[in-house]
């Protein structure tokens, strides 16, 4: 078992849950906790190399780009309709993401 990629697709469904509990119930602890979450799966992903890794990256750098405004439109701004649109924005990346481990996790059972 690669303990690595545990790692680092717990994260990515961490992150991707976090963001569903946001969406259920709109409180800043929920988002900056999916936030939180998802930069350190991001940063997991930087050293990763397989096959769909550019794909993974940038999927989840997708959801940091609207996890981090959407907190700030949250706390700052005040506007949670903005914050809702961004994290559905994040929600989407992370669906694509998990997508991508999924079908990287079948190309890499076929070598075996």
């Amino acid at each position: 078992m690669d303990w690595g990629k545990v790692i680092y697709v717990f994260f990515s469904l961490m992150s991707l849950t976090s963001i569903a509990g946001f969406l259920y119930e709109h409180s800043a602890v929920a988002l900056f906790v999916a936030g939180s979450l998802n930069l350190v799966s991001t940063f997991l992903k930087v050293g990763v190399r397989n096959l769909l890794s550019a794909e993974l990256l940038a999927s989840s750098l997708v959801a940091d780009l609207h996890l981090i405004p959407a907190f700030i439109y949250l706390e700052v701004v005040g506007n949670l309709e903005w914050a809702i649109a961004l994290a559905i924005g994040a929600l989407i990346a992370n669906v694509f993401s998990v997508g991508l481990v999924y079908i990287e996790s079948s190309k890499n059972r076929e070598e075996y």
